[in-house]
C-alpha cells in the first residue's frame, strides 16, 4: 500500500469513490480488461454515462487503456483496467489519509508510465 500525498490524486479518488458509476466501472475492469461494451452489458449505466466516466476516469489516471485490439469485423475497440486494486481511507484530526494499493497486474503493461504515477501518489 502507498500513503496517497498528491492532493488532486487524493480528491480524484474521493471523487471516483463516492459516485456510483465510476466506482462500479472500478470494480468491473479490476481484475480484467473491460470494453466500453463489456461494461454496459455488465451494469445497468447508460452509454452517455459511461463514455462520459470513462474519460474522467482516464483523464484522472485512475483508469488506463489496456490494449487497443481489432474485432473480427474489422472495428477497433480499447479496452480498461484499473489503476488501483485497494484503497482505505482513515480521517484523523482534519486530515484524509489515503492508502492505495496499485493494480500489479498492470506493472509490466504500463512500463515507465506506472512510474510517473507511483513518483505522483
Amino acid at each position: 500500500m502507498t500513503i496517497i500525498n498528491n492532493d488532486e490524486l487524493k480528491t480524484s479518488i474521493l471523487s471516483a469513490l463516492a459516485d456510483k458509476e465510476m466506482l462500479k466501472i472500478l470494480n468491473l475492469s479490476m481484475y480484467a480488461s473491460k470494453s466500453v461494451n463489456d461494461i454496459l452489458r455488465e451494469s445497468d449505466i447508460s452509454y452517455t454515462t459511461v463514455y462520459r466516466k470513462i474519460k474522467w476516469l482516464l483523464d484522472k489516471e485512475l483508469l488506463v487503456v489496456d490494449k487497443i485490439n481489432i474485432s473480427p469485423e474489422g472495428k477497433k475497440y480499447t479496452t480498461f483496467r484499473s489503476v488501483l486494486k485497494s484503497v482505505v481511507i482513515r480521517y484523523k484530526q482534519n486530515e484524509i489519509i489515503v492508502d492505495a494499493e496499485k493494480n500489479v497486474d498492470l506493472i509490466g503493461k504500463m512500463g515507465g508510465h506506472f512510474f510517473s504515477i507511483q513518483h505522483t501518489m
